[in-house]
Formats: structure tokens, C-alpha cells, sequence
């Protein structure tokens, strides 16, 4: 077997091949009449939703409560007149969900049930994932607000993995992920390096030097990532850490 660190290498210069577009400009486009728009700012919804279900199952509502309330949030936000009131609290597209989602709890549920009861529709359907197993196989004691920060920091590591997995794909080497994404990670339950070398007919240095690059590239993705849910550079270094910690910890 050829070293999996040639062509990664190759594959894997260069900026992150996904779109990068800020939020803040995603809101700025959003508008009805901005169908490209609109779908950026979806995809954004699509890429996090996660996190708010789970705040709203954490705050006491029942799960089909709280999966109405995930997608009539949602469904505000885009319209034109949501937009203009909200605050971008540091620039983070964390805090302003939360933030915007906390005063819609608070403020717009039965305006809601009522539009809805009077034939209002869905403007961008939510993909069907069982995000109530999901939420249920999750113990946590933390505060609804401190699990959000948890479960936002996940779903970053989650896209920035599959983008990796994308270009090992396209490089015809998406078969080294698995045996190692856990030495991506720094988890020390990942298998030896000797170990895989063996089985890969390779030897160890090439393991890590395979490893080495690949961590170097992930790394590059998950800043990648972040900076898509801030609002300027310097915030996305402070954002990475937080996430990092909030995992961390």
C-alpha cells in the first residue's frame, strides 16, 4: 500500500473548498425576494438546528413542542421585518440565535400557533432526523444554555469532519479516516500506530507523518468552519477557543 499521506497531501493544500459566506451577509441577502439567499441562510439553519431543538426540549417543552417551535423559529427569522430588530451580539451566530430564540419563546409562541392555525406555511422544511433519540441518549446536567454552547460546539466539529471526509473521498482515501479520526481528535483511545502500520504494510513514521497532516488539515477546516458563524476575523479565533474549552471541559 502507497503512503495515504502522498495524495491527502496533494488534495488537502490550500483553503477549505466549501463556501466560507459569513453569516452576517447570509442575513443581509435573506430577504424574500432573494431566493439565493434564502437558501444560504437554510443551509446555515439546516447545518445547527440540532442545538436549538435540544435548547427547547431543555427549557420543558414536549418533543413535538419543541419541533414546531425549532421550525416556526426558523421560519421568523427569515422573514424580512424579524430581521431588522435583532441583535448580533459579538458578532456570533451562536449568541444571536440563542438570544433571538430566547425572545421567541418568550414573546411569539402563540402568535405562532395562531398564524399557523390560520394557514400559514412552512418556508423551508426541516430534513427528518431523530433528534429526539438524539436528545434523550444525551444525560447532561448542564443548563439549557451551557448544553447549547456544547451541542453548537459538536455540530461545528461534525461539518468540519465531513469536509475532511469529502476531500479523502476525492482522493480516493477516505478508507483512513476511520481507522484515524480519533488520533485527529487527540483521543488517546485510538488505535497504536504500529498496529495500523502493520496492517497497512506501511511503517509507523508514515502513520504519523499521514496523521500529522491530516491534524494540520482538520485544523485548517475547523477554523474554516468557525469563521462562517462570526462576524469578523478576530472574533473567530475567540469563537474556536470557547468551542474548544466548551468541549474540553
Amino acid at each position: 500500500m502507497s503512503d495515504p499521506s502522498d495524495r491527502v497531501h496533494d488534495q488537502t493544500e490550500g483553503p477549505p473548498r466549501f463556501t466560507t459566506t459569513r453569516w452576517t451577509v447570509v442575513l443581509e441577502a435573506a430577504q424574500p425576494d432573494s431566493p439565493g439567499g434564502m437558501e444560504a441562510f437554510a443551509r446555515l439553519y439546516r447545518d445547527y438546528w440540532y442545538p436549538l431543538y435540544a435548547y427547547v426540549r431543555r427549557r420543558g417543552y414536549a418533543q413535538h413542542e419543541a419541533e414546531d417551535l425549532t421550525q416556526d423559529f426558523f421560519v421568523s427569522l427569515i422573514k424580512r421585518q424579524r430581521l431588522a430588530g435583532l441583535e448580533r451580539e459579538g458578532g456570533r451566530f451562536r449568541s444571536f440565535l440563542l438570544k433571538a430564540l430566547q425572545n421567541f419563546l418568550a414573546n411569539e409562541w402563540d402568535r405562532a400557533m395562531a398564524q399557523k392555525r390560520g394557514g400559514g406555511q412552512s418556508i423551508v422544511p426541516l430534513e427528518e432526523v431523530d433528534a429526539e433519540s438524539r436528545f434523550l441518549a444525551d444525560s447532561t446536567t448542564e443548563t439549557p444554555e451551557a448544553a447549547f454552547d456544547r451541542n453548537w460546539a459538536y455540530a461545528i466539529i461534525e461539518h468540519a469532519m465531513e469536509h475532511l471526509e469529502a476531500e479523502l473521498r476525492s482522493a480516493g482515501k477516505e478508507s483512513i479516516l476511520p481507522q484515524l479520526r480519533l488520533h485527529l481528535q487527540g483521543d488517546r483511545g485510538g488505535r497504536p500506530y504500529a498496529e495500523i502500520a502493520a496492517e497497512w504494510g506501511l511503517s509507523e513514521s508514515a502513520v504519523k507523518t499521514t496523521v500529522h497532516r491530516l491534524r494540520q488539515r482538520y485544523g485548517r477546516l475547523l477554523r474554516a468552519e468557525v469563521a462562517r458563524t462570526v462576524g469578523d476575523d478576530a472574533e473567530a479565533e475567540r469563537e474556536l477557543r470557547h468551542l474548544i474549552e466548551v468541549v474540553s471541559g
